[in-house]
Formats: structure tokens, C-alpha cells, sequence
């Protein structure tokens, strides 16, 4: 009898028990991530990038992934978040393929470094946006940084092709003045022979 009123307090205190954890699960409220404001816009939306020079263009139209990097990178100057978000994911692929496919028309050393540095500042970014807690700051940081990389980037593509144009240019003026001396020299001997002759 002792056995059964212990075996039927038993029940009615863990059927309790019961009863008390299922009602707190219902009142819970579910965790929800932090909802974005889409408000919001970062970068700097003035923020043009360096006009590519008409033979700096003729090189890069070759490296097909460029275009869609350059798109990209008008892209997130002035987005708001969510924007910002799926425009990285790009971007970081597109600087990635970019990295890996430099035609060698444009394999030089600076070129290489700051297409490093643009993919190092693409990933910078890509991190910020993912954080659990966003920080403006240091979002509206991490754009102006990839800016000044892929301005840096594009500079540069153009400063290969104004060098090589004056290095040409150079080069052609050389060529034309030692052509202008030899036929000097020849005027001159020929010149001397008349003088012996007569």
C-alpha cells in the first residue's frame, strides 16, 4: 500500500513536472537574427573609379572577369546591406578569377600586388558583413579601403600603358635621330669625296 502511494506521488510530481516544462517551451519566444535595415546606404555614392585609358581598355576587354569586377565595384558605393551583401560574394569571386587569369600583356609585378591587395580588401569587407553584430563604421571603413585598392589597381594598368607609349615614343625619336646623324655623316664623307676628287 506504502508502495503504490509513493509509486502515485511519484507519478503526479514528474506528470507536473511535465506540465510546468511544457507550458515554458510554448511561452518561449524563438531566437531571431538581428533584422537589417535596409535603409542604410555606406560607401561614398560620388565614388567613381579612375577612367581606364583607350589601350589599358583594349587589354582588360581580354580579361573577360574584369568587366564584371569593375560592375561590381560600382555596385556597393551607395548600397544598402542586403545589396552589399550578395555584391561581395561577387566580388570576391571576381577578384579571386582575376588573380588567376592575368594575361600576360599585363603580368607585371605592381599590377599583380594590388590586384592582391584589392582581394585582400574584397575579403576584409566580406567579413565585416558577416559579423552577428554589424558595425558601420567599420563597414563604411572597409568600402573606403577597397576603393582606394581598386583605384590604386586601375592606376596602375593605366601608368603600364602611358610608360610604354612614352617608352615607344622615346625609343622612335632615338631611331629618327640616329637616322637624321648617319645621313648627316654620310653628307658629310660624301661631301670629303667631292673635295679629294676635284
Amino acid at each position: 500500500m506504502k508502495t503504490r502511494l509513493i509509486v502515485n506521488q511519484f507519478f503526479t510530481v514528474l506528470v507536473s513536472l511535465l506540465f510546468i516544462s511544457c507550458g515554458d517551451s510554448s511561452e518561449e519566444t524563438p531566437i531571431e537574427s538581428p533584422v537589417q535595415d535596409t535603409s542604410i546606404h555606406y560607401g561614398n555614392a560620388a565614388y567613381k573609379l579612375p577612367q581606364l585609358s583607350e589601350k589599358a581598355q583594349e587589354q582588360t576587354i581580354r580579361w573577360s572577369v574584369f568587366e564584371d569586377f569593375e560592375n561590381e565595384m560600382k555596385l556597393i558605393n551607395g548600397a544598402n546591406i542586403e545589396t552589399l551583401l550578395s555584391s561581395t560574394d561577387r566580388l570576391l569571386k571576381f577578384s579571386d578569377s582575376l588573380s588567376k587569369t592575368v594575361p600576360e600583356t599585363l603580368k607585371d609585378k605592381a599590377i599583380v600586388s594590388r590586384l592582391i591587395v584589392t582581394k585582400i580588401r574584397a575579403g576584409l569587407l566580406h567579413q565585416e558583413l558577416r559579423l552577428s553584430k554589424l558595425d558601420s563604421t567599420e563597414i563604411q571603413k572597409s568600402i573606403k579601403y577597397l576603393n582606394i585598392a581598386t583605384s590604386n589597381l586601375f592606376t596602375r594598368i593605366n601608368e603600364k600603358y602611358t610608360k610604354e607609349a612614352i617608352d615607344f615614343e622615346r625609343k622612335e625619336n632615338e631611331e629618327a635621330e640616329l637616322k637624321k646623324q648617319k645621313k648627316f655623316l654620310d653628307s658629310v664623307y660624301q661631301a670629303e669625296l667631292r673635295d679629294k676628287n676635284n
